[in-house]
């Protein structure tokens, strides 16, 4: 993921709006984030890019798309939200103050399921870009599971699905909600993932057979 794709997507949602801040927010976070790396080998500037897009596709504002790619800088760098706040302003800031809140919300099982989701809304309610810019940082991470731990990788799977995708569909954001179900079914339940998976592709490749005959 590249800057250049995210200033390009945001421009087409809105051509009207100078994206400059996205460049000023990219060069402030790689500088933030210049030598650390994520489990699988990356440069971590790649996840906060990989958030910001996803909310390009959203059709995020300037600022939730710019606190996208600085939502990591004051958790894990040395640069602090008064840092953010002098660059970017209080209302970016107030979106990655938001987005660290919720980060240290804890998963404590099902049975403390109300009790964090009653958290999550109440937090929500300042401002739901906040919510927008957390699933999408918890969408890439679930893309990326791979390089983690198998216990890690199922309970951020768990977390999820018990969690995220239920306040996702009570928001009717169905797109992420179904993406972060499949990825969840796909760590927690691989077997009947795959088998699921290999009937698709028959069924596909029987569907593309019958369209060509009749063609």
């Amino acid at each position: 993921m590249t800057i250049d794709r995210i200033v390009k997507k945001f421009k087409e949602n809105h051509p009207q709006i100078d994206a400059e801040i996205l460049w000023l927010a990219y060069d402030f976070a790689e500088a933030a984030h210049r030598g650390q790396v994520r489990k699988n080998g990356e440069p971590y500037i790649n996840h906060p890019l990989h958030t910001a897009y996803l909310l390009t596709e959203m059709k995020a504002d300037l600022a939730t798309v710019t606190a996208g790619i600085l939502h990591d800088v004051p958790e894990d760098t040395e640069c602090t939200i008064e840092d953010v706040e002098k660059n970017f302003g209080t209302d970016v800031a107030n979106l990655v103050r938001g987005v660290t809140k919720l980060g240290k919300l804890k998963y404590r099982g099902i049975e403390r399921y109300r009790e964090n989701l009653k958290k999550m809304f109440l937090a929500m309610t300042d401002d739901i870009r906040i919510i927008f810019i957390k699933f999408c940082d918890r969408l890439h991470n679930l893309r990326t599971l791979e390089s983690l731990p198998d216990d890690k990788r199922r309970r951020i799977a768990k977390e999820t699905l018990e969690i995220y995708a239920p306040i996702a569909g009570m928001l009717g954001i169905w797109r992420l909600k179904w993406q972060m179900e499949d990825l969840c079914f796909k760590f927690l339940y691989p077997e009947e993932f795959n088998s699921l998976e290999q009937e698709y592709e028959v069924e596909k490749k029987v569907r593309t057979k019958f369209i060509f005959s009749k063609g």
